[in-house]
């Protein structure tokens, strides 16, 4: 596993130790997980019961991903998928493995609540760049270095902007390669561009936000693809 060096230079003249302990606090996260799974868990008992009614398999998704330091970790969602041993690592909207019951978790975020627990456990936080599979990392790349600095999160501004990765995905033919050449630079330059500003106002402002989108999508439609700046 490839190390991850501390205090690299980034666009600015700022370096990792400006940004690397900002946002909450990890003994906040802690307490917001632990009271949040609880809270949580008539929504999490009634999701389980619908995934395993669903299809045959696993309740629980499970898949590495890499993590702050290179270091991979276990991220958990609810399973959306029918069990298949082939497919992309990544997902399009029109993606015949997912479930119905699985489509409805996606729109409405359900599926991303386990990942409480891997924010309780210390491997992601609340806000911070997305997680990405081992094969779709290029360790070479000094932009991932500066990324794989910070803690992962469940939500970022990057996420948010493509809420609508999926439908985007699903547009094109070779999806893999889209992903790879114009959605990933995209994301990585997006994290960059948090990473710069990240803050304990801006990772609440992101949380505030993300709860607004998925209770109410209508008040805030994602962009489309040139928007977003990815066409």
């Amino acid at each position: 596993m490839p190390s991850i060096f501390k205090n690299q230079p980034f666009s600015g003249g700022i370096t990792t130790d400006d940004f690397v302990n900002k946002g909450l606090p990890r003994s906040i996260e802690f307490i917001i997980a632990a009271i949040g799974l609880i809270i949580l868990s008539p929504v999490l008992a009634i999701c389980a019961i619908l995934v395993r009614r669903s299809s045959p398999g696993e309740i629980l998704f499970r898949q590495k991903r890499v993590g702050q330091g290179g270091k991979l970790f276990t991220l958990y969602k609810f399973r959306t998928m029918f069990i298949s041993n082939s497919g992309l690592p990544i997902t399009a909207a029109n993606d015949c493995r997912i479930t119905g019951v699985g489509r409805v978790l996606r729109k409405w975020k359900l599926d991303e609540l386990p990942e409480i627990y891997n924010v309780l456990c210390g491997e992601m936080s609340f806000v911070g760049p997305r997680p990405e599979v081992y094969e779709l990392v290029d360790f070479s790349n000094p932009a991932w270095n500066m990324i794989l600095t910070a803690r992962p999160g469940i939500t970022d501004t990057v996420t948010l902007c493509l809420r609508n990765e999926e439908a985007i995905l699903a547009t094109v033919e070779d999806k893999e390669s889209f992903y790879k050449e114009v959605v990933q630079p995209f994301k990585i330059n997006g994290y960059l561009e948090y990473l710069k500003n990240k803050s304990l106002k801006t990772d609440l402002k992101i949380i505030a936000q993300t709860i607004k989108v998925i209770l109410f999508p209508r008040s805030a439609p994602p962009p489309v693809l040139k928007k977003a700046g990815i066409s």
